[in-house]
């Protein structure tokens, strides 16, 4: 079934590094207590690598466990109609010390929430993947089970009655 994939662009890692530097807000995929969790964060690229900035807590124990990460940046260019998504996947590792340490201190992390965010965690990747894909125009999931029941965002909004009916 390989017809859905004929409009998807594999990006080389190059243009993933490319789209990662322009966006800032990712999502952080690792195991804690057996199970997957995903963490919004904001981030730097720095060479091919991400640093993100955090307290101490569960998303910079997890990410510093032994076991991989992922990390996941999408977005969505209106003047070409068309959205992308990188995916980084591999250790990551405590900034701690040093050159490394000042290095972060100087990259343009800017943390949403308040309080003290003295922990940067470094991601160098063994695995960069990207594509890129054109954006189907919202009508096209239009049906006949939808009509009535799509918000003016035109989100479903599903009732018991049908089109028309209270």
């Amino acid at each position: 079934m390989e017809w859905y994939r004929k409009d998807v662009e594999e990006l080389p890692a190059e243009t993933c590094w490319e789209l990662l530097s322009t966006a800032g807000i990712g999502r952080l995929a690792a195991v804690v207590d057996g199970a997957p969790e995903i963490f919004p964060v904001n981030y730097a690229v720095d060479g091919e690598s991400v640093v993100l900035r955090s307290a101490a807590g569960t998303k910079t124990a997890a990410a510093m466990a032994a076991a991989p990460v992922a990390f996941e940046v999408d977005g969505h260019d209106p003047t070409t109609s068309t959205a992308w998504s990188v995916v980084l996947k591999g250790p990551a590792e405590e900034v701690k010390r040093g050159h490394a340490l000042m290095a972060a201190l100087e990259l343009p992390l800017f943390p949403w929430q308040a309080g003290v965010k003295d922990r940067f965690v470094r991601i160098v990747p063994d695995a960069v993947t990207g594509r890129r894909f054109p954006v189907v125009d919202p009508a096209a999931w239009n049906s006949p089970a939808a009509v009535g029941r799509r918000t003016p965002g035109g989100s479903a909004r599903w009732t018991e009655a049908g089109p028309g009916e209270p």
